[in-house]
């Protein structure tokens, strides 16, 4: 059966709800904000609409931990909003995408509460149950992502279960075909109300090395992605849910590098359309360093080029690339990266030039398209769980990062940065509730929100229209060859795109500092600017600081 590749000519734009737009003033984003905000997305440009969980939950980790796949959480809305939503959508031609999580449930679900009771229920195999030591010792020395163990005791079967994410998060067992039969069901359920494809979350994980091999960090940060039945499990996946219904699919990848993706997204291998790789979001860590992602150094941007220049090339012909700098996981960019201060505008739009000149599929982040920053909050106003629970791994525990320097990290990288609600003006709570917000308004949204970008003379959003209509418009940015330019250049990420006799320069400085690179354009004679986040008149004056521009070159 052939598939549709809609997603290839798509810009995908992720809400995370919560945090969208509350229309019930409870505090909490739902899925009516969503309705109502969609033609403030149809304007921008965007083909379909990515939605971080929305199903019950009792939210231990923002709705990743999934009571119930079939019911809308009631601080969401009902059922039945869902299906207003996808109908307005589609009424709109924007599609959407569902998140979906199946490598855990929430220990609240009723599989997990059953599969605890015994070892010989219908549920008993759902879940991954070891036996303890002699001393009541854990089966072995893997971590959870969150902090301590990847095992935690359970008094009822007498048995550890396994959780690569919070202890309330157990791991399914993808070797029981029941749980796979279970999952396909629930996917088809959701199709059936309209839906076009799915996120899926820590996807690569789902297989697990049934021989439990110790790490060698004991208790280190999971890291056992890619296990033996990975790709059959996900091969199957997709001849029993997402060919038949002809459904996009990205996936999350956290060990998928340039040179083995293709295995997960060559459409040959009948796997998955795209996958998130982690491999360029970690220019700003330090390698090999206990305290994992709170060690940081300045971003390495030649790794940056070299990273993403790697997935363009190894890619080619043989799968097709996922590009993002946010999500609900990542910092902003433009805080982390780039320069939220004085040149707000030039860095939140130097970095999506460089991400929506390349081939793939872009996605963007709530607020992303307003330049929305990081707020440097105090540790106690922070409420993600990953933050919570490596403070007290790392900072009071192990004492290998002091709490001030674990603070500077959480300014830079934390998960909250990018969950903080939407601004939308400069009114109360920025216009996201009339009610206090779950969590709190980032302080400058009286600065930065929708109402403001969209009447200022550099308008972060109107600069996101354009480089989403290019999108639609040019083939080259779909089809085009991709080449690195200047690879050793510590500031300046530069790359050619070539469709037949078509050629385009994409260039951005990435640093506060002033470049000259006229050696770029030694062979260009006629050009025309595609796009630019600075007036100039000529490509041979000095790149200004995050100044970044398009040029097709005529001859």
């Amino acid at each position: 059966m052939m598939r549709s590749t809609w997603w290839k000519d798509a810009v995908i734009y992720q809400v995370y709800p919560k945090s969208f737009k509350d229309t019930n003033n409870d505090g909490i984003g739902d899925l009516k904000g969503i309705q109502e905000k969609l033609p403030y997305l149809k304007e921008l440009g965007i083909d379909a609409i990515w939605i971080s969980p929305v199903y019950l939950s009792p939210q231990i980790d923002n709705g990743y931990d999934i009571a119930d796949y079939y019911q809308i959480d009631p601080m969401f809305g009902s059922n039945e909003d869902m299906d207003d939503l996808i109908a307005a959508a589609h009424a709109q031609e924007i599609k959407i995408i569902m998140d979906f999580v199946a490598n855990h449930t929430s220990d609240q679900c009723v599989w997990f509460q059953e599969s605890r009771k015994s070892k010989d229920n219908p549920y008993s195999d759902f879940y991954m149950w070891k036996d303890a030591g002699p001393n009541r010792e854990v089966p072995n020395n893997w971590g959870s992502s969150f902090g301590g163990p990847a095992w935690t005791w359970d008094e009822s079967r007498q048995q550890y279960y396994l959780h690569y994410y919070a202890k309330e998060q157990p791991d399914l067992n993808w070797e029981n075909p029941k749980v796979r039969e279970t999952i396909y069901e629930m996917m088809h359920y959701w199709k059936k109300k309209g839906i076009d494809g799915w996120r899926m979350d820590v996807i690569t994980s789902i297989s697990k090395d049934l021989d439990f091999p110790d790490n060698e960090i004991p208790f280190a940060k999971n890291n056992q992605h890619n296990g033996p039945r990975m790709h059959e499990f996900i091969h199957e996946m997709n001849q029993r849910v997402l060919t038949p219904l002809d459904m996009m699919s990205v996936g999350e990848a956290p060990a998928a590098k340039a040179s083995n993706a293709h295995l997960l997204v060559d459409p040959k291998r009948e796997e998955l359309d795209m996958v998130f790789t982690f491999e360029h979001m970690h220019i700003d860590r330090k390698k090999g360093d206990v305290n994992g992602r709170w060690a940081l150094q300045a971003p390495d941007i030649v790794a940056l080029k070299n990273i993403m220049s790697e997935w363009q090339e190894n890619l080619r012909d043989r799968g097709w690339n996922a590009l993002y700098f946010a999500n609900h996981d990542r910092a902003r960019i433009v805080s982390r990266w780039g320069n939220d201060r004085e040149y707000h505008y030039e860095s939140a739009t130097a970095y999506a030039t460089i991400l929506h000149g390349q081939q793939g599929t872009p996605y963007v982040y709530q607020g992303e398209e307003i330049g929305m920053t990081n707020p440097k909050f105090e540790l106690e106003e922070y409420v993600d769980i990953e933050l919570r629970g490596n403070y007290e791994h790392f900072v009071e525990d192990q004492q290998t990062i002091s709490k001030k320097d674990f603070l500077d990290a959480v300014h830079k990288v934390s998960r909250d940065n990018a969950r903080t609600p939407m601004q939308w003006n400069n009114k109360k709570n920025a216009g996201f509730s009339e009610a206090d917000p779950w969590f709190k308004v980032n302080p400058d949204y009286t600065e930065i929100n929708v109402e403001k970008d969209l009447t200022s003379e550099k308008s972060i959003f109107r600069y996101y229209q354009k480089l989403i209509a290019l999108r639609h418009q040019e083939e080259i940015l779909k089809e085009g060859t991709y080449r690195l330019l200047l690879p050793e250049h510590p500031a300046i990420f530069a790359y050619e795109r070539q469709l037949d006799e078509q050629k385009w320069l994409v260039v951005a400085n990435l640093s506060e500092y002033t470049h000259d690179v006229a050696e770029l354009f030694d062979d260009v004679q006629v050009y025309r600017f595609v796009i630019q986040n600075k007036e100039r008149e000529t490509v041979t004056d000095a790149l200004r600081p995050y100044e970044s521009f398009i040029i097709q070159v005529v001859e």
